[in-house]
């Protein structure tokens, strides 16, 4: 029941290590301040390229949506409950908790908070997250979530060499979201299970998605977090609208 959410676990435990690795070699060892410059530069190419993929895949999971009126409802409510509850203030205070209590084994390291709420962020708001957890819970299949392991997996290389231990955390964060989602699948089928529901919700969380990829460009800064509330109000309006 739970095997595609140990197998996303522990992808992203591994390819955090793995990009762990690569900064701690590049920090390591000395090389002329030309080397370093154009280590500097590529590692922001990379990232830009990553969010580049990142924008690509919510834009083009948007584009499943059949109803606009359920996804701008959805948002608009979404952004209610999100901003009342202010869900990235308590993101950010846990990730800020993280920075506190890794401090003495991260020294230098300033962007546990960071890499922790953009990593969790990416790896659980999304369709690949919500419905490969429920095909896992219900019928024991997990070929989705193993697709989405490979994704998450690279890109936490990716991430935790620029943005260092915080993405690794963030496995914890996918354990429990997508292991909760898969052990109340039974549950949630009769609600999420019709492919209306489905393309809606992956819709929304397709366009949280490419607005996290915005955030990463540094084109915007739009609370990402507090919109993700929206990704559960097409189960509510798929059914008035």
């Amino acid at each position: 029941m739970l095997t595609g959410t140990i197998i996303n676990t522990a992808t992203v435990v591994g390819g955090s290590l793995i990009g762990l690795l690569i900064k701690y070699l590049a920090g390591r060892f000395t090389f002329s301040p030309r080397i370093n410059a154009l280590g500097a530069r590529l590692q922001d190419t990379i990232m830009k390229g990553v969010a580049l993929c990142v924008l690509y895949i919510g834009i083009s999971g948007s584009l499943k949506g059949q109803n606009t009126l359920v996804a701008i409802i959805s948002m608009a409510l979404g952004a209610i409950i999100g901003e009342a509850l202010d869900l990235d203030r308590k993101m950010q205070n846990l990730g800020d908790w993280l920075q506190c209590k890794t401090k003495r084994f991260v020294k230098g390291d300033s962007s546990v908070a960071e890499g922790f709420v953009t990593a969790s962020l990416l790896f659980c708001v999304g369709a690949m997250a919500i419905v490969g957890s429920l095909e896992n819970g219900l019928t024991g299949n997990y070929d989705t979530l193993k697709a989405k392991s490979v994704l998450d997996g690279i890109s936490s290389i990716v991430f935790s060499s620029s943005l260092g231990i915080g993405v690794m955390f963030s496995a914890v964060a996918i354990f429990l979201y997508q292991g909760s989602i898969s052990l109340l699948a039974g549950v949630l089928s009769p609600l999420i299970g019709s492919a209306a529901v489905q393309n809606e919700m992956t819709c929304v969380g397709s366009l949280l998605i490419a607005a996290l990829s915005l955030n990463m460009l540094g084109v915007t800064k739009i609370k990402v977090m507090n919109l993700v509330p929206a990704c559960l109000m097409p189960i509510l309006l798929c059914h008035i609208l």
